[in-house]
């Protein structure tokens, strides 16, 4: 210890090995969510190709607190006419809008779920502009169970008044179509499938991103990457430090 204080090494010391610390656990932390991000894209991959569960279960499970998301799940119903919302989007058709919409389950004594019919673009954003006499009458259809979501930091409110949407808002979203009081709403969303039943110029569904960011991996090897360098420029620190008091003493003699 007195000889790294006589060298000038004491606090270079002690500062660079918490650095060090610091740098090799965020290298591990980020190793850590790799490994999670990796199992995570995995379940999503077998369950966006796994048969459909049914609605009731869906909503059993999802009650008991379950992770469901991206679960394909089967459902049928009414949609309630004349109610819609619009969530803006900007996809490689162009900006648009997913029009959400609530379906009664069940003959009506299920709960309303808000199904994410798919993308319209700006255009078509009013229904006038898309008249789906098929929609009449009972619809079964398959989809994608999405969470409700949280406002990120920078993302803009939702614009009930205007029906202008940023985020999935899900009690907003409910409050804002069926105001009554008694009605119950599915704890979920439900993206539609490609394919759901739609008219010519209705929205078109499979529109779930399912890309998700794995740069983990790299952003490990950055961390390790500037412990490696630190411990180089320490060492490289100390060694001119141990070459002037050589010189020094060599002066001396």
């Amino acid at each position: 210890m007195t000889a790294r204080r006589n060298l000038g090494l004491f606090w270079p010391t002690v500062l660079s090995a918490i650095a060090l610390v610091a740098l090799i656990g965020l290298g591990a932390w980020q190793m850590q969510r790799l490994a999670w991000k990796n199992n995570l894209i995995a379940q999503i991959e077998s369950r966006v190709v796994a048969a459909p569960m049914p609605f009731t279960e869906a909503l059993e499970r999802a009650r008991k607190g379950e992770d469901l998301e991206y679960t394909r799940v089967a459902v049928s119903g009414q949609f309630m006419p004349g109610i819609e919302r619009h969530l803006w989007v900007a996809s490689s058709a162009g900006p648009g809008w997913h029009i959400y919409a609530p379906m009664a389950t069940q003959g009506g004594a299920g709960p309303v779920l808000i199904v994410n019919r798919g993308f319209v673009p700006d255009a078509r954003r009013a229904a006038s502009s898309r008249p789906e006499p098929a929609l009449a009458g009972e619809v079964a259809l398959v989809g994608l169970l999405r969470k409700p979501e949280v406002s990120a930091t920078f993302t803009p409110d939702n614009d009930v008044a205007r029906n202008i949407w940023h985020w999935r808002d899900l009690a907003g979203m409910a409050r804002s179509m069926l105001p009554e009081a008694k009605t119950r709403v599915a704890l979920f969303f439900l993206d539609a499938e490609k394919g759901s039943p739609a008219g010519p110029l209705g929205p078109q569904g499979g529109v779930t991103r399912l890309e998700i960011a794995n740069n983990h991996l790299q952003y490990a090897m950055t961390w390790f990457g500037i412990a490696a360098t630190l411990i180089g420029v320490y060492v490289a620190f100390a060694r001119s430090r141990l070459q002037r008091v050589r010189e020094d003493t060599s002066r001396a003699i």
